[in-house]
């Protein structure tokens, strides 16, 4: 059987290139740390390192470290968790959530939470809507704040609020003084940075077109720091676009169908829980 202990030993021999140096970081004897490593190998079946002097991983020692190294993050986490509860009565809730959300409207409703569950554990991530969902469908986390399409996760989702998409660029930009909006068809001949948020709109045709730019940005802040530098404008949501750390404008689409509804996802396969219902009171407070 699979120990954590074993987990442990093996990830301080494999760090740290040595056996003495990993028996050290654990504070108990080479001998006692070999015996658990040898334990450890038999217990899987096949070699983690790829000699005697434990200085070097096989394929498989690897892809145990990193499996390892997940597996004891997350039984620390649950450890401090438990004894966080038996000593305060708080407990944990683990929230992902798209970055614009993340940054612009988690500050203010986790301070609320915390007011009133000073006590809680709040494990926060940000990361891209198709991550929160998945995370959210294998019960990674407890709360998720992402786009997703109706069908998705339906019943366990409550709508947030409406993201228009529209075009942020530096204020000396000739589009900055359209604050009625523009249509992509006014887009046509204008460096335009592509991004991946864009592409949940689904365009075809000119719009496609218009969108397909020699200069991909994957990362939202680089995204703004090139249109805060002036290098090009770029579609995005208009919460993405209040992320910017200078000034810059945000003019909207007045193209039909241009905007994205961001929801709050509940874990389908977890219990009900009186402090996630807390904290999403929060975030609709704010959002509102």
């Amino acid at each position: 059987m699979m120990k954590h202990d074993m987990l442990r030993h093996f990830v301080a021999v494999a760090e740290t290139g040595s056996l003495a140096a990993g028996a050290a970081r654990v504070g108990r004897s080479a001998s006692a740390v070999s015996m658990m490593l040898k334990q450890f190998q038999d217990t899987i079946g096949a070699p983690l390192f790829a000699t005697d002097r434990k200085t070097q991983l096989t394929p498989l020692g690897r892809f145990t470290l990193d499996q390892a190294r997940a597996e004891l993050a997350h039984f620390d986490r649950m450890q401090r968790a438990i004894v966080r509860f038996a000593r305060t009565g708080g407990g944990v809730i683990r929230v992902a959530s798209i970055p614009s959300v993340a940054g612009v409207i988690m500050p203010d409703a986790i301070a609320a939470f915390r007011a009133a569950h000073p006590n809680v554990e709040l494990d926060v991530r940000d990361m891209e809507s198709a991550a929160v969902i998945k995370g959210m469908q294998d019960g990674a986390f407890d709360l998720g704040i992402a786009y997703a399409p109706d069908a998705i996760l339906k019943g366990h989702r409550t709508p947030l609020f409406e993201d228009r998409f529209g075009i942020i660029c530096a204020p000396d930009h000739p589009l900055a003084v359209r604050s009625d909006g523009v249509y992509l068809r006014d887009l046509a001949g204008t460096e335009i940075i592509t991004n991946h948020l864009a592409e949940e709109l689904g365009l075809t045709g000119q719009g496609a077109d218009i969108m397909s730019g020699p200069l991909v940005v994957h990362n939202t802040l680089s995204l703004l720091a090139l249109v805060q530098g002036g290098v090009g404008i770029a579609i995005l949501p208009e919460f993405a676009s209040r992320m910017a750390w200078k000034s810059v404008v945000f003019v909207p689409l007045l193209d039909a169908g241009v905007a994205r509804t961001i929801s709050m996802f509940e874990a389908p396969n977890l219990p009900a829980s009186a402090l996630v219902a807390a904290l999403v009171a929060c975030v609709r407070r704010v959002a509102a």
